[in-house]
């Protein structure tokens, strides 16, 4: 028995990096899972497939956070295939490494758009059928740039934050229909966001990390499997950092 038997989740981003790993974590404890993706159909056939071998459930979409029709579509034709969805990994996500001084509005309006116009477009699409259920757990993926003072883009960190104040408002708007929304905010991965960290800085925050290393997509996908169990029942509006303390 796993801790999420007879659950349907849908996990934005979910072909790469973080997102891919959670998408196997919930399949291994027993979700039926959904993702979506925008760019590489090979990623996200490897996903399946991966999930498949394994014994699990799992169908990606190919559909952007941002294309709200498109969402909305996933989201009937994953009930039709699996159940009304009770669980939401917002993960997808992007950043650039580009100082205020040098960034363009386009850069802005990119990072706030996915960030977090594609977390709310995919929360709405995802949470009538929750209310329905009178059931369900909500997951935003912040960041420790969006908690701590860190030498990191400015729109990066804008958006992060805004994710944990979306989280903190959203808990109390949905609690009455058993929907708990939390946010969790992860420090350097050794996959995702890390990829554009210049070297000098990501030895910087390796060096004012107790634990000397970045994290492991796997382990944190393992903390969010149970997040979003029913073995997390009361904890909602919170936003739980894994930094290895930095």
């Amino acid at each position: 028995m796993g801790m999420l038997d007879g659950r349907v989740a849908l996990v934005t981003g979910g072909s790469k990096g973080l997102g891919r790993a959670v998408c196997k974590t919930l399949a291994h404890e027993g979700a039926k899972v959904a993702f979506n993706y925008s760019k590489s159909e090979a990623e996200a056939r490897a996903v399946e497939e991966d999930i498949a071998k394994a014994g699990g459930v799992a169908k990606g979409f190919k559909v952007s956070v941002l294309d709200k029709k498109g969402l909305w579509e996933m989201v009937r034709e994953i009930e039709k295939a699996f159940g009304v969805i009770d669980v939401l990994v917002n993960n997808a996500g992007v950043s650039q490494a580009v100082p205020l001084a040098l960034m363009e509005e386009e850069d802005w309006d990119l990072l706030m758009g996915v960030n977090v116009k594609g977390t709310f477009l995919a929360t709405q699409a995802v949470l009538r059928g929750m209310v329905r259920l009178n059931r369900g757990r909500i997951l935003n993926i912040g960041s420790l740039a969006g908690v701590k003072m860190l030498p990191a883009p400015v729109h990066y960190c804008t958006a992060k934050a805004a994710i944990k104040g979306f989280t903190e408002s959203l808990a109390k708007e949905v609690a009455r229909y058993g929907i708990t929304v939390n946010c969790l905010a992860p420090g350097v991965l050794d996959e995702g966001v890390a990829n554009h960290i210049p070297a000098n800085r990501l030895d910087e925050y390796l060096q004012h990390c107790a634990l000397g290393r970045p994290g492991k997509v796997e382990e944190i996908a393992d903390l969010i499997a149970f997040l979003v169990s029913d073995k997390n029942s009361y904890m909602n509006g919170a936003t739980i950092v894994v930094d290895g303390a930095v």
